[in-house]
């Protein structure tokens, strides 16, 4: 007697292979909007760059910190708009950065400048975005 030979995969294998793919896509989703997250988050900062330089370049003319966007040459903090940044919004030696939902809805991100050796230091400690969203440069000390 010939024993026959068996076709495709069995029901248990099946169940494993997509238990398999179910605990891949549980680790990998949380992972990747985390990257995303994090990927507006830098956005933000890129767009908050041609603030610190107006504010650099008010600070070299007239030795003092500017008042608001307007005083450096900036539109309003409505209009310095992206994908997920509602506003930059320039006080003085500070700058704060608004996210919307897809950071976490009104989210910020503050930006403050420093004088040290006739230059302006900048940190982006400050604000209410969680660290794991920010980059390693603008976490907090000790997280």
């Amino acid at each position: 007697m010939k024993k026959e030979q068996q076709n495709g995969f069995t029901l248990i294998e099946l169940m494993i292979v997509v238990t398999i793919i179910g605990i891949l896509a549980s680790i990998a989703l949380p992972a990747y909007q985390d990257y995303t997250k994090r990927t507006h988050v830098a956005e933000g900062l890129a767009l908050a760059n041609d603030a610190k330089i107006a504010i650099t370049d008010y600070y070299a003319t007239f030795g003092a910190y500017p008042a608001d966007n307007i005083a450096v040459g900036m539109p309003a903090e409505e209009y310095i708009t992206g994908n997920a940044v509602k506003g930059i919004k320039v006080e003085a030696n500070k700058i704060t950065i608004t996210y919307n939902e897809k950071v976490q809805t009104d989210g910020t991100v503050e930006i403050v400048g420093s004088i040290s050796d006739a230059s302006i230091t900048w940190t982006c400690t400050g604000g209410n975005v969680p660290d794991i969203y920010r980059p390693s440069t603008c976490r907090n000390p000790g997280t």
